[in-house]
């Protein structure tokens, strides 16, 4: 348990991947958001945990999410798509709340285009999990609840 006492997570996701199942499925697969969701609720209740999904296409929301998990979360998961490599104030959010940090990529990002290598979130992240498609949710929430 947290110094709070707060057993709770936050999955933050971004743009687009509300088309997850979808979207580009040779890249994403066929699992959908909800998939994803209900893969985290799992997970997390099984290592008595609860989460709050959260998805946007508007950065602005995003940064909302993530402000006000410092009152309401031990850690966040979070895959912001595009803004992982755009973003600054993501970044700045996720380092402003102080909390536990997972950055999760369904594809491999190092396969891709070259403007995908980089991600301004990975230096604020405690672990970052590309490439295992939707397991890599499942990994981060394991990682917070072993780590909280």
């Amino acid at each position: 348990m947290t110094a709070s006492g707060c057993k709770n997570l936050l999955i933050v996701n971004g743009p687009n991947l509300n088309l997850l199942g979808t979207r580009e499925p040779h890249i994403y697969g066929a699992s959908t958001l909800a998939d994803i969701e209900q893969l985290c609720i799992v997970t997390a209740e099984s290592q008595g945990f609860t989460v709050d999904c959260f998805q946007s296409n508007h950065e602005g929301d995003l940064v909302d999410a993530i402000h006000s998990a410092a009152g309401d979360a031990a850690g966040i998961v979070i895959n912001a798509g595009a803004y992982s490599h755009t973003s600054i104030a993501l970044r700045d959010a996720l380092a402003g709340v102080g909390l536990p940090v997972v950055e999760v990529h369904v594809s491999n990002v190092h396969k891709r285009e070259e403007f995908r290598h980089f991600s301004y979130l990975s230096a604020v992240s405690d672990a970052v999990i590309v490439g295992a498609g939707i397991s890599g949710y499942r990994m981060a929430v394991e990682y917070l609840t072993e780590r909280i």
